[in-house]
């Protein structure tokens, strides 16, 4: 278990392979809650390459001094993360 949010990865590896590489992740808050955006690839076995940038937006809660994770959102592709960004821009600029 993780005790400071700044140690929270979502990478994951088995059998001394690297399924899931985190290229970078961004603190959106911190506390009790906790929200992490994470840029990452998965391994494509098949392929024996990383696959496309995915984006994973995370939620966290901090209880018995762990964080444990509540609930995610895959953004699985470069479009889908545009067209977010396209809707949030036009609410708050509004």
């Amino acid at each position: 278990m993780v005790s400071s949010v700044e140690d929270l990865t979502i990478s994951y590896s088995e059998d001394g392979v690297e399924l899931v590489k985190q290229l970078d992740k961004v603190v959106l808050s911190k506390g009790a809650w906790s929200t992490v955006l994470f840029r990452y690839q998965d391994w494509d076995k098949a392929k024996g390459v990383y696959g496309p940038e995915k984006y994973a937006i995370r939620r966290y809660q901090k209880r018995e001094g762990e964080y444990v994770q509540k609930s995610k959102f895959t953004i699985s592709s470069k479009e889908q993360a545009k067209a977010l960004i396209d809707a949030l821009q036009k609410w708050i600029s509004a």
